[in-house]
């Protein structure tokens, strides 16, 4: 098992071609918080692809998501309003293949939902990676859980990272079947902190980063000891806590459609 004294490995590209890849996933809110906290937080996670939900979906949402996305050395990749809130950033090692917004089926009297997808090269690797942010609303959850996985099947990549906010535990039933298709990073090899809600005295999972069977997954957890992280800055940087995870993407075919 790794533990918080095991460090996380760093991004690196293998002699074989696979590639070590971070991904962290972020609900930052609207950036309505400390952004310059959340900025230091995400910079301190080094992570080769983020994704982002409650991202700023109205007057200048493009404006608010490239700064963040230069404050923390990234660059947008997809999603924000168009996506009805999930987001894309990814570091320069990162590059783009395809982007796609997709808007879920919207249940009347709730909000809009939507899941922002991309495929990437990274290394001799190709990998798809979908940012979401599931309904409150249990049975709308649940449809929402079969359309992630519908869409990772629907990519035509080898290899997947799914990661977002679930409003759903471990033990609930639109995570369970996330977790049934694809591996759930925590679970496989948990390091760090566990509980991502709410940020002061955590109490539930309720956001996780998901790996499809031939990634090996090497740490997933909230990076609360990871140095430049303080539990300050993750108090104030919005109302969740991140998820932090460590991946071995197998190399593939360079010249894959």
């Amino acid at each position: 098992m790794v533990t918080m004294e095991t460090p996380l490995p760093d991004s690196r590209t293998e002699p074989d071609g696979s590639a070590v890849i971070r991904v962290l996933s972020y609900n930052v809110r609207s950036l309505r918080d400390d952004t310059e906290a959340l900025a230091r937080v995400i910079r301190a996670c080094a992570p080769d692809l983020v994704c982002v939900q409650e991202a700023p979906r109205f007057f200048r949402w493009r404006k608010a998501a490239a700064r963040l996305a230069a404050m923390t050395d990234l660059v947008m990749l997809s999603g924000g309003a168009t996506a009805a809130g999930p987001l894309l950033l990814c570091s320069l090692r990162a590059t783009v293949e395809r982007t796609e917004d997709v808007l879920l089926p919207r249940t009347p009297g709730l909000h809009r939902r939507g899941l922002a997808t991309a495929v990437v090269r990274i290394a001799g690797t190709r990998l798809g990676v979908v940012s979401c942010h599931l309904s409150l609303q249990g049975e709308e959850r649940r449809a929402q859980a079969e359309a992630v996985l519908d869409r990772v099947d629907a990519m035509g990549v080898p290899h997947a990272v799914v990661a977002g906010d679930l409003n759903d535990v471990p033990g609930g039933k639109a995570f369970r079947r996330l977790a049934g298709r694809l591996q759930d990073c925590r679970t496989v090899r948990p390091w760090g902190g566990e509980l991502t809600f709410p940020p002061g005295a955590p109490r539930k999972r309720i956001d996780a980063v998901f790996a499809t069977g031939g990634i090996e997954v090497l740490g997933c957890g909230v990076p609360e000891s990871l140095p430049g992280v303080t539990a300050a800055d993750l108090r104030a940087a919005t109302d969740h806590l991140p998820v932090l995870a460590a991946l071995r993407v197998p190399a593939g075919d360079r010249t894959g459609a």
